[in-house]
């Protein structure tokens, strides 16, 4: 019998994904990550650790399984939480979640997994994973959930080969009323508790006081852009690095509007937290200088300022989940790509250069920051990610 540990989280997700799996003949084991003991900054009404290993505990009893609290916090907050401070002081926008599936769940978590014994990890995640031979080598496949609207593999676009061909997705081939369902069915606690937001394990945190941990407030500047601003005018160019650059923007290129307290704490599109009112339409955040301790902005969702055409990824930030499709300076193939969490994959045109890879997209992309990851997927599999540069 093949052993199998799941990551129970206190919520349904992982709690069917244990229950199919022991449907389906494997040994199971529940274990629950504790990645975080601060509750000052944690939202405690939206995920409660207390709550959630309680709920998690309760699922294992239910199923008749083993179950153990693994404390992950110290490597949480060296390898994800450190991280984001690090980011956020450079004035880039990190995702967590993307960070904690590669650096705690598929890492440190899998390590512990096979410790254990375990023949494999497993996770509540919708996405779907398949294998094929390419000559001797067995190539595992990452694919999207079958549940378009959960489809959780952008969360999964830093994985390898290794972590793959360990890894297990029992929902993924499951719509998210019918994951309730069975839950339901089962009498399982975590039937009707609703999903959980926020960082990867912690929950739901007030962002200003957390990094206010370790980033310090600075008064500065807030510049508002006009949609008119000539920065904005651009010739017609094939240079893949002009058509990809970010916008350029200058205190000399609009008025002061306020004063802010640290440009390391807004993201490019953020709208609130500003402080500014009597604006025609809403004023969001299109840029930010830390260096200079500036944050621009403009009004209305269709400002110029928060539009691009493409990005770059430098050499060194680059990831292919299959590695066997690495693109050679030079290539250029023609993918579908998205840059968030449930944002539609958009088509686009990936080109390598000895210094990374710049992609173009066919529709205007809104929000591109720093530090966020794009991936790219041929048809409804995942080929590579990497971390924006610019």
């Amino acid at each position: 019998m093949q052993r199998v540990v799941v990551g129970l989280s206190g919520g349904v997700d992982s709690s069917v994904s244990a229950y199919l799996l022991k449907e389906q003949g494997y040994e199971v084991i529940g274990l629950f990550m504790k990645n975080w003991h601060d509750a000052s900054v944690t939202l405690e009404s939206d995920c409660p650790w207390i709550e959630d290993s309680t709920d998690a505990l309760l699922v294992a009893e239910k199923l008749g399984i083993p179950f153990q609290v693994i404390d992950f916090s110290e490597i949480y907050k060296k390898r994800i939480v450190d991280y984001m401070f690090n980011e956020y002081e450079k004035g880039r926008t990190p995702n967590p979640d993307v960070l904690c599936n590669r650096e705690i769940k598929f890492d440190v978590f899998l390590d512990k997994c096979l410790e254990l014994g375990a023949d494999y990890v497993a996770t509540g995640h919708y996405c779907q994973k398949s294998e094929f031979k390419k000559g001797k080598k067995t190539i595992f496949q990452l694919k999207a959930g079958a549940d378009k609207n959960k489809d959780q593999s952008y969360f999964l676009c830093q994985l390898n080969q290794n972590q793959l061909s360990k890894a297990l997705f029992p929902i993924g081939h499951l719509q998210k009323p019918e994951v309730r369902k069975i839950a339901e069915e089962q009498g399982l606690v975590t039937a009707n508790k609703k999903d959980s937001q926020g960082l990867c394990f912690i929950g739901k945190v007030h962002l200003p006081d957390f990094l206010q941990q370790q980033l310090k407030p600075k008064s500065g500047e807030i510049i508002e852009i006009p949609k008119d601003s000539p920065i904005y005018e651009s010739e017609a160019s094939n240079d893949i690095k002009i058509l990809t650059a970010p916008h350029i923007h200058n205190p000399e290129n609009g008025k002061v509007v306020g004063k802010h307290n640290g440009a390391h704490f807004f993201t490019i599109g953020q709208r609130k937290g500003l402080g500014v009112g009597g604006k025609i339409e809403p004023l969001f955040v299109i840029d930010t200088d830390v260096e200079k301790n500036i944050v621009y902005t403009g009004q209305g969702h269709d400002h110029p300022g928060l539009n691009r055409k493409g990005l770059f990824i430098k050499k060194d930030e680059i990831h292919w989940t299959r590695d066997d499709l690495k693109m050679k300076p030079g290539d250029e193939r023609k993918y579908m790509s998205r840059i968030r969490y449930r944002q539609s994959l958009s088509p686009a045109i990936l080109k390598m250069l000895p210094d990374g890879l710049y992609i173009t997209f066919k529709e205007i992309q809104r929000g591109v920051a720093a530090g966020q990851f794009a991936a790219w997927y041929d048809e409804d599999e995942l080929i590579g990610s990497g971390v924006i540069s610019s």
